[in-house]
């Protein structure tokens, strides 16, 4: 059973977009004490070591005019995403720039480039979209004597079209929305759409076994690979030859999620679907997350979930309530309290489908026998519409020195609040005057992901080791609960908390493949494997 609000109180829950208005401001420093601005420095850049013999060999391969090692190229590769990456670009902390960047023009370009820096001694950080939260693209040189940047930005091709099976083939450094172009005269879409849609790369998703917004309907990223190409020092390697098979181990998956640790992802073969002509967003609310969750639970295991499925602890509601501000959110308030919902959880459910009345059908399958609020299409549509907003959010929000970070995870339903309470319960005690929001994400017949968000006053002394303490205490919080990351991947950040996960077995196992592939140990040093290079000397 749902119940209809006004369609006029959807402006109160409008997200915030590039800049905090007065009352968002007023609140900040209410609730957590915020309120000076504190503008960027430019960061400090050491002198490339990237020697003569090397860049030469390296413009051998992709001509001179793709070899870099100008200030403002190196920066622009320098680190990824995340609120310490960022910090260190305004110039709090040490920022580790590539000594230079390569830009191949080809998959057969990157074997000859990976093969050059085995010769002359330099690492190699792959780099697509550069939007990793988990150090993922720092460029770390390892005890190697340079570290390049490998942009793959030049392959950026629709390679296949093949429209019998519903598969295409695209380059690596192809972003989402082009991906999209690219699809759309052929009627296909990938439905692939994380909040790094704006600048991810096909690359970036394969390595990284990223999970979409619309996961629930189109499935992650790795549910899509129906083959791939993949550059590695000793030679090219080629996975996939039909949509299922018993010949072994799925060695494609061993690929996806390797985050150029075991080589270059050059193309991919991807899976995909009908663009939908029609799209229905709409916003509810439920009293409370255990009664959330629960409902969220019972839509995965009757199978009848929504594309999109997100529910919002009480936290994240109030706060966006709150930022929302003016006579609208009285209103909303009022509304909700008449209605005697006194812990409102906001719920975002898509459809997608060829028509509408498949749409209302799904929708009415969603539906049928749940108690729900309804707050109409407009929310859904605001949501929809303000979904990639977070990054310029958290641009405001450091603008004016506030500690603002996400982490990830995910567990089997019987542990979700217990993981939830945990990782709350530890943010809090490393942050202090905080708040610490969450939502599902992601859900599954048999668990869920939780994504939170913590915002705090930035320690000005040390804002770096602020939150790498609250990180490490979240992640020890994670660790016998659930996964150390559900779509953000591992990286460098992640790396000291896999062997807990996968036993030491697995990290011999993945130090093995490792060894076999990149011997001299060129490719993306530090990431993945606890120990870096370490993990090929020792094991």
């Amino acid at each position: 059973m749902t119940e209809r609000i006004d369609h006029t109180l959807r402006g109160s829950w409008t997200a915030i977009t590039g800049s905090l208005p007065p009352h968002a401001l007023k609140w900040l420093h209410k609730r957590i004490g915020v309120d000076a601005r504190t503008p960027a420095r430019s960061p400090s850049v050491s002198p490339s070591g990237l020697g003569d013999e090397a860049r030469a060999a390296l413009a051998a391969v992709v001509g001179p005019g793709h070899v870099r090692v100008d200030r403002e190229s190196r920066l622009g590769r320098a680190g990824g995403l995340s609120y310490l990456d960022l910090l260190r670009q305004r110039g709090t902390g040490e920022l580790p720039a590539p000594d230079g960047v390569v830009l191949p023009g080809s998959p057969d370009e990157v074997v000859a480039v990976l093969r050059a820096c085995v010769e002359h001694d330099v690492a190699v950080v792959p780099f697509g979209g550069g939007t990793s939260v988990v150090g993922g693209v720092a460029a770390l040189r390892g005890d190697k004597a340079a570290v390049v940047a490998l942009d793959l930005s030049r392959l950026n091709r629709l390679v296949e079209v093949d429209p019998v099976s519903r598969t295409v083939v695209l380059q690596a450094g192809v972003t989402a929305p082009r991906a999209e172009r690219l699809l759309a005269p052929h009627g296909f879409t990938l439905g692939h759409v994380p909040q790094s849609y704006e600048r991810a790369t096909i690359g970036g998703f394969a390595a990284t076994r990223s999970a979409g917004q619309a996961s629930s309907g189109y499935g992650r990223f790795e549910d899509m690979v129906e083959g791939l190409r993949l550059a590695t020092p000793v030679g090219e390697w080629r996975l996939g030859a039909a949509p299922a098979s018993a010949a072994g181990p799925d060695l494609k998956q061993l690929v996806v999620g390797s985050e150029g640790v075991l080589g270059v992802i050059t193309e991919v073969r991807l899976r995909v679907r009908r663009k939908p002509k029609v799209e229905r967003y709409e916003g509810f609310v439920l009293d409370g997350w255990e009664r959330g969750q629960r409902l969220v639970r019972e839509l995965a295991q009757d199978r009848v979930l929504a594309d999109v499925t997100r529910l919002s602890d009480v936290d994240e509601t109030a706060v966006s309530l709150a930022l929302s501000g003016g006579w609208k959110t009285a209103a909303m308030k009022g509304y909700l309290k008449a209605r005697q919902v006194s812990e409102p959880c906001l719920l975002i459910l898509g459809w997608h489908g060829a028509s509408e009345s498949e749409v209302s059908r799904r929708r009415a399958d969603t539906l049928r026998g749940r108690r729900l609020l309804s707050l109409g299409r407009p929310l859904g549509e605001a949501w929809r519409h303000g979904r990639f907003n977070g990054p310029r959010q958290r641009d405001a929000l450091m603008e004016i020195g506030v500690c603002v970070e996400t982490l990830e995870t995910a567990a089997h339903w019987s542990r979700i609040s217990e993981l939830r309470a945990a990782v709350r319960g530890a943010l809090k005690d490393a942050l202090g005057d905080c708040v610490v929001m969450c939502h599902i994400s992601h859900a599954y017949e048999t668990g869920a992901s939780l994504y939170f968000t913590a915002i705090a006053a930035r320690d000005v002394a040390d804002p770096v080791g602020q939150w790498q303490v609250a990180k490490a205490a979240a992640s020890e919080a994670i660790a016998g609960l659930g996964t150390i990351t559900h779509h953000h991947a591992v990286g460098a950040d992640h790396a000291p908390y896999l062997e807990s996960e996968i036993g030491g077995l697995g990290v011999d196992v993945l130090t093995s493949v490792k060894r076999t592939l990149d011997p001299t140990g060129v490719l993306n040093p530090g990431k993945l494997l606890p120990g870096g290079l370490a993990s090929l000397r020792d094991r």
